[in-house]
C-alpha cells in the first residue's frame, strides 16, 4: 500500500530516516565507549525498540511502569524506569515484573526506598535502584553530594534493594540558544552527577551506572568523563521541537498524514487532523510542501493552514503530511504507526504502550 491510500489521520514513520538516525546514535555511543538505553516514552512501540537494540542499544528507559510491562512482554528485558514508583498497587506490579525482566527503578527518598524494600523482601526478591540526582532541573531528585550519599548508605544497608547507580536529567540546559553556553551548562550538570557517583564509590558502595543524556543534550553528555549510558530516544524521530528549539541536526522521520476537507477561501485550508491527532503544546506541526509562514492552528478535530498567497491547490480530498511538533505528545494519540520506505508501507505497528500511563 502507498501512504496516499491510507485513511486519515494516519501517523507515519520514514524507515530510511529513522533507521539512519538509530544507526547514527548507536555509533555515537559506541565511539564514546558508553551504552545507549533509549527512552521510549515517545516511541511506545516494541518493534521500534527492537530496531534500536539490533543497532546496539542495551535495553530501554521507560517513564511509566505500564510501559515497562509492555516492553518486558515483548521480550525487551533490560529496563530502567526513570521515575519513582509509589503506592502499594504499583509496587506490587513492579515486584511481579522482576520475574520477567531486569528492572531498575529511580528513587529519591528513604520513604519510597523502604516501601520498595519491604515489598521485595516479602516476595523474596531484590530490586535494583538508581538514585535520581537533581543536577539543576529542579524537579525530582536528591541534591548532589552528601544528600545523595546519605540515601546511598541507607539503600546499601536495606535488605531487598541493591544500588545499581545514579541518574539525572539535565533538562534545564536543552533549550539554551547559545551553543557554547549550553555545552558548558551540560558539562557542569553532568560533573555533579559523576562526582556524586564517585563519592558513593569512595564510601565503599557499588555504583556502576551513571545514566543521563536526553535528546536535547546527548551529544555533549556522551563526551563527559564518567558517564556510562545515555537515555536519548526522541532523536530517532527528530520532531519540530528538537530541530527548532534544541538545535538537533537529525533529519525528521515522523509525520502525520491528513486530508483536506474544506477550502473556504484560496488562502485557507482545513484538514481532518486536530489536537486529537497531533499536538502543538511544545511546537506546532509543520505542513510539508506548502508556502505558509503562519503556524498551523489546531482545534479538537481540525487543522487550519493559512497560505501566504492565494492558491486553488491543494484541493478538497488532497492529502498533506505534517512534520510532528512533538513526538512524545503525538504518538500516544494513535493506535498504529505506519512504517514506510519511499512512500510504500512495509509494516503497520501497534502502539502497544499507548494509554499505559500508570
Amino acid at each position: 500500500m502507498n501512504i496516499a491510500d491510507l485513511d486519515t489521520p494516519a501517523l507515519l514513520v520514514d524507515l530510511d530516516i529513522m533507521e539512519s538516525n538509530i544507526a547514527r546514535t548507536a555509533k555515537t555511543c559506541r565511539d564514546a565507549g558508553i551504552a545507549w538505553r533509549p527512552h521510549i516514552k515517545g516511541q511506545k512501540t516494541p518493534e521500534i525498540v527492537k530496531k534500536e537494540i539490533a543497532a546496539g542499544a542495551i535495553g530501554a528507559t521507560c517513564a511509566k511502569l505500564g510501559e515497562a510491562e509492555i516492553m518486558a512482554a515483548a521480550g525487551i528485558t533490560d529496563l530502567l524506569i526513570a521515575n519513582q514508583i509509589v503506592g502499594a498497587p504499583k509496587i506490587a506490579r513492579l515486584i511481579a515484573l522482576l520475574d520477567h525482566a531486569d528492572v531498575k527503578v529511580a528513587v529519591d527518598s528513604t520513604i519510597n526506598a523502604d516501601a520498595l524494600a519491604a515489598a521485595a523482601t516479602k516476595a523474596g526478591k531484590t530490586l535494583g535502584v538508581l538514585i535520581e540526582v537533581n543536577t539543576g532541573m529542579n524537579r525530582a531528585g536528591t541534591e548532589p553530594g552528601d544528600p545523595t550519599l546519605a540515601l546511598a548508605r541507607h539503600i546499601a544497608a536495606t535488605p531487598g534493594l541493591t544500588l545499581r547507580g545514579v541518574m539525572g536529567w539535565e533538562a534545564h540546559t536543552v533549550a539554551m540558544p547559545d551553543q557554547a553556553e549550553k555545552q558548558a551548562a551540560i558539562a557542569a550538570a553532568i560533573a555533579k552527577l559523576v562526582a556524586t557517583a564517585q563519592a558513593i564509590r569512595a564510601a565503599g558502595i557499588q555504583c556502576d551506572i551513571v545514566s543521563c543524556g536526553g535528546t536535547g543534550s546527548y551529544p555533549t553528555c556522551a563526551q563527559q568523563p564518567g558517564v556510562t549510558e545515555i537515555q536519548a530516544g526522541g532523536l530517532i524521530f527528530s520532531d519540530e521541537l528538537y530541530r527548532t528549539r534544541f538545535a538537533l541536526d537529525f533529519p525528521q522521520a515522523l509525520t502525520l498524514l491528513a486530508t483536506v476537507t474544506s477550502r473556504p477561501t484560496q488562502t485557507r485550508i482545513i484538514l481532518d487532523a486536530g489536537k486529537k491527532a497531533m499536538s502543538s503544546d511544545a511546537a506546532p506541526p509543520r505542513p510539508l510542501g506548502l508556502a505558509a509562514t503562519k503556524p498551523v492552528a489546531l482545534s479538537a478535530e481540525h487543522a487550519t493552514i493559512i497560505l501566504d498567497t492565494p492558491s486553488a491547490t491543494p484541493a478538497v480530498g488532497d492529502k498533506i503530511q505534517f512534520v510532528v511538533g512533538y513526538s512524545d505528545t503525538t504518538v500516544h494519540l494513535h493506535e498504529k504507526i505506519h512504517a514506510h520506505r519511499n512512500g510504500q508501507i512495509e509494516q503497520s505497528w501497534s502502539v502497544q504502550a499507548r494509554g499505559r500511563i500508570s
